[in-house]
């Protein structure tokens, strides 16, 4: 049984720690944003549920469509400035907030500020992510990689937890541009705490097209891609439909998936390499069908921070044990593209639950947007059970990750 990783005498472990920590700054300036612009969107600016989704939702558009780029020229060039300009894009849409609070513009022109924002930041939080999986496996190696994926998404969601009410108390108390200046600053100072740490040569081998590493993964990108539709769901709507109940813990509500994100990531990071990706994904998604199921029938606000906190922890272990697979079926000349390929899967979910989910909204209700991401859920845990098994040609009958 491999041991806990452990900071001290370990060089490349210390260097992955601030890798993670920048990745957890800078993401403030993503989490932030989630439960502030649904609200302004549609209570100051005066917008349908439709365009709150495309809000939120573009970033993750944009995302996706950036990933193969990313993830290619980390590993053709190296993934050190590949995160490094992610961190300035993602101040750069900061800098878009404050800018849409602070100029005299209408409310199509404001509008048209924060979407140009959110693209940026898409294009950010796509090179600082894959750019860190490939620098931080590249530095501790390709047999801790889960360590690297699970670091990696507890800075990120750990973030999301942190930033959430931090976000709502900013414009609370200083309106949007707050907000947009604080999440310009972040990841400049995230700049700061990564220059120091080496760089890491690439690795050479015969480069493969986008598309081409797209079909080697596409069964675990599937599995993620389901999953995210749940954490999306409530990135979009659940301040929304917390305000519409008239519920107390609208700021915090997104902090309990963050919260249990982490404590499963703290705790059980490591459990892909002791157990196999498959056996993790299928517990993972257990949970998280029985969150977003607690979200849809909540009856008041302590259950559906229950199911909120629960999606949390389904959802924490996805993304690493489908990972894990792929890493330990991928060369490592094209392993930042395979794992950006396994993480467009991701945004694609996060791209289209925001639109997708609005109709729903306005048609059924808010809590229908929860019953869309169980019906998700529970599809993805049926793909890993075959793909375990063998039946979607991933490897041989009962491999494990």
């Amino acid at each position: 049984m491999t041991a806990r990783p452990s900071l001290r005498g370990d060089p490349a472990l210390r260097a992955l720690a601030r890798l993670a920590v920048c990745v957890f700054l800078t993401f403030m300036t993503i989490g932030m944003p989630l439960p502030v612009l649904p609200l302004y969107v549609h209570d100051a600016l005066g917008f349908g549920n439709l365009v709150v989704g495309s809000v939120i939702g573009i970033s993750f558009l944009a995302t996706v469509l950036t990933r193969g780029l990313a993830g290619r020229e980390a590993d053709q060039t190296g993934a050190r400035r590949v995160m490094l300009r992610g961190m300035v894009l993602c101040a750069v849409s900061g800098a878009t907030m404050l800018a849409a609070g602070l100029l005299p513009l209408g409310g199509h022109g404001r509008l048209a500020v924060l979407l140009v924002g959110r693209l940026i930041l898409g294009l950010g939080e796509s090179q600082l992510i894959v750019a860190m999986l490939g620098w931080g496996i590249a530095l501790v190696g390709s047999a801790r990689s889960s360590i690297v994926l699970a670091w990696c998404g507890m800075a990120m969601y750990g973030s999301v937890a942190a930033s959430a009410p931090v976000g709502f108390w900013l414009y609370h108390h200083g309106g949007l541009a707050l907000v947009g200046a604080v999440a310009a600053l972040l990841p400049l100072m995230s700049i700061a705490l990564a220059w120091p740490v080496r760089g890491v040569p690439p690795v050479r081998g015969e480069r493969q097209s986008f598309f081409s590493v797209v079909l080697r993964i596409w069964q675990p990108g599937a599995v993620v891609m389901l999953q995210g539709v749940g954490y999306a769901a409530i990135g979009a709507f659940i301040a929304l439909d917390f305000s519409d109940h008239h519920w107390p813990g609208t700021g915090i509500a997104l902090s309990f998936f963050g919260i249990g994100f982490v404590i499963v990531r703290l705790f059980a990071g490591h459990t892909p390499t002791l157990y196999g990706g498959f056996r993790v994904a299928i517990v993972s998604l257990t949970v998280e069908t029985l969150g977003q199921a607690t979200l849809f029938l909540a009856p008041d606000a302590i259950v559906a921070l229950v199911g909120t906190a629960l999606t949390g922890a389904g959802c924490s272990m996805v993304f690493p044990s489908m990972g894990v697979v792929v890493v330990q079926h991928t060369p490592a000349h094209i392993r930042s593209t395979a794992l950006g390929a396994v993480a467009a899967f991701q945004d694609i979910a996060y791209g289209l639950t925001g639109p997708v989910t609005g109709l729903v909204a306005t048609s059924f209700g808010y809590p229908a947007v929860f019953a869309a991401g169980c019906v998700c859920a529970a599809t993805g845990l049926v793909i890993v059970l075959a793909i375990s098994a063998g039946g979607l040609g991933w490897g041989r009958p009962g491999e494990a990750a």
